[in-house]
């Protein structure tokens, strides 16, 4: 027996409200760009609405989502939008462009820690994101990744050394 129209909607506001500022962090910390972690989540939520139907519940609906997120945020930093914006961003500096990143940062508890972890590389800043900050175990991040669970260990390790490294340099 199908589900009513209002019915579908109803359950899909509900997935929106409930991973809105999930999904908006995991943006954030792969595009580091207000406006654009507000175009891609309407991207996110607009495939979810499209693709509710196929979700057969293999992993949470939050692991599904967040895994939408992380290959749009990965399409647009691949994008050639994205890199005229970076080289637009470099030819001529924008006032206030680093602005939002400070605000997100200052609302981590440690802010020093925070934008240490915004400057690792992609590949470890996300599953430190990931791990730290949402919970994730190594074989969720693995899923969502598309990566081998070794291959996420040793990212976490490494990454891990990178920020003992820079505090102890800063010290």
């Amino acid at each position: 027996m199908g589900h009513s129209k209002l019915e579908v909607e109803a359950g899909f506001y509900d997935i929106v409200e409930t991973y809105l500022n999930d999904i908006r962090k995991v943006i954030f910390t792969y595009v580091k760009d207000y406006h654009m972690v507000e175009d891609i989540t309407q991207e996110v939520f607009l495939t979810v609405f499209h693709k509710l139907k196929d979700f057969r519940g293999e992993s949470s609906m939050k692991t599904w989502i967040l895994k939408i997120a992380i290959n749009k945020s990965k399409d647009y930093l691949k994008s050639w939008n994205y890199r005229k914006v970076q080289l637009t961003s470099w030819l001529k500096e924008e006032p206030g462009a680093n602005e939002v990143e400070r605000t997100v940062m200052n609302k981590l508890q440690n802010h020093e820690l925070a934008e240490t972890i915004m400057k690792l590389p992609l590949k470890y800043r996300e599953v430190v994101i990931l791990y730290y900050y949402h919970d994730f175990d190594t074989n969720e991040i693995s899923f969502l990744l598309n990566l081998n669970v070794n291959t996420v260990k040793t990212r976490l390790l490494r990454s891990k050394d990178l920020l003992k490294r820079r505090f102890d340099f800063n010290e």
